[in-house]
């Protein structure tokens, strides 16, 4: 069950998120490298140090155009199980703060502490603490925002970046947010931005003067309304415990060499072994299917299925996935793919499911958690499919619970 609390009166949100998290563990663990560029990944970039973001490196760029961009960047290979310990050790952290804490990521999360005054003092007496035991515990920077609301304090985190504090107090809130570009605006990317942009609105401040039937009119009801609702701070979300996912995904980025459609298959295959996986661990069935894909030109495309019952049966999500993929063929033949993702939403308890099941998908799916038990005693490599056999799946990303 989620517990939560509602939003108050003063600033008692902090949103803390880590500095170029795996760059600053890479630093971390190998002083040679602090204060120089660091680029973690070579085929794609998967983390840049700031000394690197300032060449323009990004994270999903290209590992040619990286180095182009930063030649004197040490290119480091990702370590994932020092980065899912990094996690934890930053999570117990945020635990012993307060036990209101809302991860969104493996390296950042909305923490609650507006009922600890008595005891551990103002909000912003909290973060100073946090940040300092991060640093002395974990020794990772961590950037940290404070205020009213969970989208006022990611934006206060974002602008206080790299290595900051800021606390936005409630009389200041107009002056703090209305300022800042519109792309700071939760949910614009470059496609909203553009539009906002031709209407000459490249600033918070002009967004909030628009009246809301006319940004529904411009970009559509979901994110005018919502627009609207942030550019005058209003965001009524409480910071909530235990929430579960609405999805279970997972994504390989392939960076820029050409792949056989063999080589892709190899992909999709490990990703719904992973996928599936977790969801048998969290006892999750689910529904919909959907596949991501970029392009060497950046762009992206989407296709999806939704299954009539949900199921968390490999063979079954597999299947499907793989007539999603052939869709997608004369796209990837004619643009190259980069990135390759799956995900599985319309979410369910797979416990009270199960006993509905005809008795030959009881049989399947007890096949399955059959694999996952000797994978779980022995090791994810103790049993593997035979077209994964001398291939490389790819990296794991690390993960929160699910």
């Amino acid at each position: 069950m989620c517990k939560h609390m509602f939003v108050r009166g003063e600033a008692t949100i902090l949103h803390a998120d880590l500095d170029s998290f795996y760059a600053s563990v890479e630093q971390r663990d190998h002083p040679e490298l602090l204060g120089r560029p660091v680029i973690v990944g070579a085929g794609v970039v998967l983390a840049a140090s700031y000394e690197a973001k300032a060449f323009g490196v990004r994270t999903a760029m290209g590992g040619g155009q990286a180095r182009r961009l930063c030649p004197s960047a040490i290119v480091v290979r990702p370590r994932m199980g020092a980065y899912s310990e990094a996690s934890k050790a930053v999570f117990d952290v945020f635990a012993e703060t307060t036990p209101l804490v809302e991860a969104l990521s493996i390296d950042e999360a909305f923490l609650e502490v507006g009922g600890l005054r008595r005891i551990a003092g103002t909000p912003t007496e909290i973060a100073a603490r946090l940040r300092q035991a991060v640093y002395e515990r974990v020794g990772l920077p961590i950037t940290v925002g404070v205020a009213r609301t969970k989208f006022l304090a990611k934006v206060a985190s974002g602008v206080a970046k790299p290595d900051g504090l800021l606390v936005v107090p409630p009389y200041g809130e107009r002056e703090f947010l209305h300022p800042l570009p519109v792309e700071r605006l939760w949910g614009v990317g470059k496609v909203t931005a553009a539009k906002l942009h031709d209407r000459g609105i490249t600033s918070v401040r002009e967004v909030a003067m628009i009246s809301e039937e006319a940004l529904v009119a411009m970009l559509g009801q979901g994110s005018g309304r919502h627009l609207h609702a942030l550019a005058h701070n209003r965001d009524p979300r409480p910071v909530q415990v235990g929430r579960r996912r609405r999805s279970i995904g997972s994504q390989c980025a392939l960076g820029w060499r050409s792949r056989t459609p063999d080589d892709v298959d190899a992909v999709l295959v490990s990703l719904v072994d992973r996928v599936t996986g977790r969801m048998r661990r969290a006892h999750r069935v689910g529904r919909t299917i959907t596949l991501r894909l970029r392009f060497d030109d950046f762009s992206r495309a989407t296709r999806s299925h939704t299954f009539d019952r949900p199921t968390a049966h490999t063979p079954t999500i597999l299947s499907q996935c793989r007539q999603l993929l052939a869709e997608t063929q004369p796209l990837i033949r004619e643009r190259g793919l980069t990135l390759l993702g799956i995900s599985v939403a319309n979410l369910g308890d797979d416990r009270a499911i199960q006993l509905a099941l005809p008795f030959d998908r009881q049989s399947a799916t007890s096949l399955d958690e059959t694999l996952d038990a000797v994978r779980a005693r022995f090791g994810s490599s103790a049993v593997t499919r035979a077209v994964l056999l001398g291939r490389d799946p790819g990296w794991t990303m690390p993960m929160l619970p699910d």
